[in-house]
């Protein structure tokens, strides 16, 4: 026989209550029940987002990043893009110089280097026949019939400085001596140890190649020579001291350019006033400059604050290029500055969604997702940007306006129609919240023909910091955060400049201390030195 389950709850006796009485019983019952609904309604949301959460992690963590889509070709006629570009640029006037510069411009870009650079120190290695097997013959000659790149060792040499020294005696009186020297190269730390050769490899190795100090200890006692990890650190930090003048300078050309762009990253410094260990601090990161004088500067700052901003950009006057973070918005208000923002952050976004979206449940469905006609549009924005990037800056500035602005006012459409319909908290929801917010500065590189879709240069500038980072993991002191932020500076403005940074450091190295002057100092900067 069965048990009967045991109820803890009478049913109530609703036979004596009048009709008015049983609607308000009825509908304290609804409330409770609608109650419920909402609260499992919110358990359902909190669990899609943390599932959502996952994904994406996992994607993050173990997948390979890709952008591209599978309706991307479905979604627009990349062909007819391409041939209203060709359209719009066949009906702009064009001189024969400026036809001859474009086209000389796409040869460089599509031409690819084949063999070794003309600039390497060669070596001719001939094969000879024996005196018996020429014997006899009517021509003797070489052909050459390979090149083959050979690497020779690093080593260590010791350089004894000697100095000739010259005694005069005096003719009044031969008790009377004059010692005449001659002149020595002036070290810019003083008395070390190191030569400037030996310092600009030890910058290089550890700022551009992401060589910890540890490392190169070891890699110096293999080579015959035990050189301790705090002196080589000593040495970044003391090359920082000296080169702050020159990076002053750098600031000041910087912003008298009418174009910047800025982006932060986190680093971890162990030791600093007021902060623990493991709380952020940032590496600030502003590249640009009048368009012959590029340069990109670090800046460590334990703080995020808009102040940061206000300071690096104090004299700026122009247009800069940031992300979505509001700590560019103090210095743009107070410097009434344009500003515009970066595509490659909106898209990121976007990218991030689509990993963290459900795929069973996009293959259920089996249509073009949002994420997937929101990709594509971007994606429509850089092939238009990809067609234009050897124009110039007048025919950069029609296709974005009769092109480029209708692609974005469609997009802008669809957005707005689109962001009610996905749940508010979720990874998609937030993306196209970030781009109507930041509309009016996602499309502000559209009003000038020189301005860039992205800060890509900027954030180009500071991938090399945040993979020497992995390798470092921290700066001990804010001394040692400013010395990386010294390097990397000067690092990365050679390189926009096309000057092999090892040999602009030595440069440097060799003739700061003797910049006592304005004029010598602005022989320094990159744009100024011509290196053999």
């Amino acid at each position: 026989m069965k048990k009967q389950p045991k109820t803890t709850m009478k049913t109530p006796d609703l036979s004596s209550l009048s009709a008015a009485e049983l609607r308000s019983v009825v509908a304290q019952f609804q409330a409770v029940i609608d109650e419920q609904n909402t609260a499992l309604q919110d358990a359902h949301r909190r669990i899609e987002l943390l599932e959502e959460m996952n994904r994406l992690l996992k994607k993050q963590k173990f997948s390979a990043s890709s952008e591209k889509s599978k309706f991307q070709l479905n979604l627009f006629d990349e062909t007819e893009l391409e041939a209203q570009l060709d359209e719009l640029f066949e009906s702009l006037p064009e001189s024969a110089d400026e036809g001859e510069s474009i086209t000389q411009q796409r040869k460089e870009r599509q031409t690819r280097q084949r063999g070794f650079s003309a600039h390497l120190v060669r070596e001719r290695i001939e094969h000879k026949l024996t005196e018996l097997e020429k014997a006899g013959a009517d021509k003797i000659f070489f052909t050459k019939v390979k090149e083959e790149l050979h690497y020779i060792p690093a080593q260590l040499k010791v350089l004894e400085h000697w100095q000739e020294k010259a005694v005069f005696t005096s003719k009044e009186s031969t008790s009377e001596e004059q010692i005449i020297a001659a002149q020595r190269p002036v070290h810019p730390f003083g008395k070390c140890s190191a030569s400037t050769s030996l310092i600009a490899h030890i910058i290089v190795d550890k700022y551009l190649y992401g060589m910890p100090l540890y490392r190169q200890e070891g890699k110096f006692k293999n080579l015959g020579q035990s050189i301790q990890r705090n002196n080589m650190a000593q040495w970044c930090i003391r090359f920082a001291d000296v080169a702050k003048p020159l990076l002053q300078l750098m600031r000041e050309v910087q912003n008298s350019g009418n174009y910047l762009q800025a982006d932060e990253t986190r680093l971890q410094v162990l030791k600093e006033d007021g902060k623990t260990a493991q709380s952020d601090k940032w590496m600030w990161v502003i590249r640009g400059g009048p368009p012959e004088k590029q340069s990109v500067l670090f800046e460590y700052d334990p703080s995020r604050a808009g102040s940061v901003a206000v300071r690096l950009l104090d004299d700026f006057e122009g247009v800069l290029q940031a992300d979505g973070f509001s700590g560019y918005s103090k210095v743009c208000k107070e410097n009434s500055l344009t500003r515009i923002g970066c595509w490659d952050h909106a898209r990121r976004k976007f990218v991030d969604a689509d990993k963290s979206a459900d795929s069973k449940a996009k293959a259920k469905k089996g249509t073009v997702s949002k994420t997937d006609v929101v990709l594509s549009y971007i994606r429509k924005l850089y092939r238009v940007e990809s067609n234009i990037a050897d124009k110039t800056d007048e025919e950069r500035l029609k296709a974005r306006q009769e092109i480029s602005m209708p692609i974005l006012n469609e997009f802008k459409q669809w957005l707005e129609k689109n962001a009610g319909k996905v749940m508010k908290g979720s990874a998609l929801r937030k993306a196209i919240d970030y781009t109507l917010n930041q509309w009016q500065y996602l499309i502000g590189y559209c009003e000038r023909g020189d301005l860039m879709i992205s800060n890509i240069m900027a954030e180009n500038a500071i991938r090399p910091f945040a993979i020497g980072r992995k390798n470092w993991l921290f700066a001990d002191t804010r001394k040692g955060a400013e010395a990386s932020a010294a390097c990397y500076s000067l690092i990365e403005t050679a390189k926009a400049n096309n000057l092999a940074p090892q040999a602009y450091i030595k440069h440097i190295l060799d003739h700061i201390a003797t910049a006592d002057t304005l004029e010598k100092l602005e022989l320094l900067l990159p744009w100024n030195v011509k290196l053999d």
